[in-house]
């Protein structure tokens, strides 16, 4: 690329089913839609649609919705320069159950092994990491190997380079068990500079659920901002000079999942537009908030205008 990359986010990708009914278990859903998915991928589109010039580093399998997956990434103007097959496995699925406000089970297919586990030391584009404003990666890419050696080998490129962010995505699903997560996050936390996560994926990487705790453990570990979602209390951010708290953004819930990444990709957003804590938190939150109103993930991530239009309303 003749350009350094503004975000440039590693691992998990699919194809997200889901349903178009809602309060129905899976075996009773009749339709679904189809959607890209995976939270680094949908980090990539949400800070796409935030006008940034971003990538993501993934594979997928030899199949039709392995081309999906480039064909989608396109048309949201994010680069798939760095997706590569993998022979003999197949692109992951994930299926989604609906019940608003507050529980949407997934269930995911990636079995034998997903090929964004299958990412090698050896294929990245160390140039592109080390130059990319903003690298971020997530704690399933710690799951296994040789995920887990490609992050390390990345973060080894990066240097602690300012805006390198693990989102803490904790999924039990991809490990063996929490204390196995804690050990890969805590060896993880001392090569970037930005940590992001809720309650509970703070209690597996740090052993603090209580949220100011949890960000000091966080600094402590070496990073120098820490992120905490607080779920209905909003949303927390510490450095070691100041302390930020940020209510939520009052919306209706259609569909929590993607809101995640949605906030991920604003927190981008005002990252490289040089805004305080205070205001990224706020307009993070508002654009995970909008995510949240919205039935997809990748295609219900919002532009700037929306956002601001959405907190201008709230603040009435």
């Amino acid at each position: 690329m003749p350009n350094a990359l503004d975000v440039l986010t590693i691992g998990r990708v699919g194809i997200d089913l889901y349903p178009l009914q809602d309060n129905v278990g899976l075996e009773n859903v009749a339709t679904f839609s189809k959607s890209l998915g995976g939270s680094p991928t949908n980090v990539a589109i949400a800070a796409a649609r935030h006008g940034h010039n971003t990538a993501v580093i993934t594979r997928t399998g030899p199949d039709k919705f392995g081309r999906f997956v480039r064909e989608e990434l396109g048309r949201f103007g994010v680069s798939s320069e760095f997706v590569t097959d993998v022979p003999g496995l197949l692109t992951p699925l994930a299926f989604c159950e609906n019940y608003p406000p507050d529980h949407f089970p997934l269930q995911f297919y990636r079995l034998p092994v997903a090929p964004d586990l299958v990412i090698e030391p050896d294929e990245l584009d160390m140039t592109a990491i080390a130059g990319a404003r903003i690298f971020w990666a997530t704690v399933t890419g710690l799951s296994a190997e040789p995920s887990r050696a490609a992050h390390h080998a990345a973060w080894q490129a990066r240097s602690r380079r300012e805006h390198t962010i693990l989102d803490l995505d904790y999924r039990d699903v991809f490990w063996a068990d929490k204390t196995q997560a804690g050990e890969q996050v805590r060896a993880a936390l001392p090569h970037v500079t930005v940590a992001i996560g809720n309650k509970e994926e703070c209690e597996v990487a740090v052993g603090e659920i209580e949220p100011r705790r949890a960000a000091e453990a966080l600094l402590d570990a070496g990073v120098q901002i820490a992120i905490v979602k607080q779920g209905p209390k909003g949303v927390l951010g510490m450095t070691r000079d100041q302390v930020v708290e940020v209510p939520p953004t009052p919306v209706t819930p259609i569909n929590g999942l993607g809101a995640g990444d949605s906030f991920g990709g604003a927190v981008c957003h005002g990252l490289l537009e040089g805004w305080d804590l205070e205001k990224i938190l706020r307009f993070a939150n508002g654009a995970g908030a909008l995510v949240a109103t919205r039935r997809e993930c990748s295609t219900a991530m919002p532009t700037t205008d929306e956002v601001w239009t959405l907190l201008k309303e709230v603040d009435q």
